[in-house]
């Protein structure tokens, strides 16, 4: 199906046609979501103001970029700022013991970490870099999210972002350069960090 004609019957209000337009997307929004949040919750929060964003202003899609650029770039911005909203909000222990009135309740999260004898090496790797990447800024972590981990071209980071390739290319290598170090620090990684 032609995207042209999607995305401008998405643009007059054909819900199925912005479904078909999404449904392409829907992976790679999930998945920039999740890699800047670090876990299932927030990202799937996050993906659903994505959504709601990209079907609130389909309408302002120009057509001046690919839409896939400009979708990555509502998803980014929309991530970035429900990251600041998440960190704002107060946070407490789980793991604490509730008083009912009754009886005390002691409430504890599950460990969602693969246990060793489970976990191959190669998840452990890309475990830790998930946690470095949230230690980085956001201006770095969504580069070397969109550029490294969804694998996109430099011209099409600068275009998500809206700035310039050199912009990029200088957050992407202090990016790399901060999570060399984290890794390096956390005892992860052995200093081979694979460099373009």
């Amino acid at each position: 199906m032609d995207k042209g004609w999607l995305i401008k019957q998405a643009q007059m209000g054909d819900n199925k046609a912005f479904e078909l337009l999404i449904d392409e997307h829907f992976k790679k929004i999930y998945n920039i979501a999740y890699r800047l949040s670090g876990n299932e919750a927030d990202a799937s929060d996050m993906t659903q103001e994505v959504l709601i964003k990209i079907f609130r202003h389909i309408g302002s899609f120009s057509g001046n970029s690919k839409f896939s650029t400009w979708v990555y770039r509502v998803a980014t911005n929309t991530c970035l700022d429900e990251l600041k909203k998440i960190k704002r909000r107060s946070t407490y222990s789980l793991d604490a013991e509730l008083d009912t009135g009754e009886n005390e309740v002691v409430v504890q999260v599950r460990d969602e970490a693969p246990t060793p004898d489970i976990a191959a090496e190669q998840k452990e790797l890309s475990a830790a870099v998930g946690k470095a990447i949230k230690r980085l800024s956001p201006d770095h972590s969504a580069v070397v999210i969109l550029r490294d981990i969804q694998g996109m071209s430099y011209e099409e980071v600068a275009k998500i972002l809206n700035c310039s390739v050199g912009t990029v290319k200088s957050r992407l290598n202090r990016g790399r350069a901060q999570l060399k170090k984290i890794l390096e620090k956390d005892s992860y990684f052995n200093g081979t960090f694979s460099k373009e």
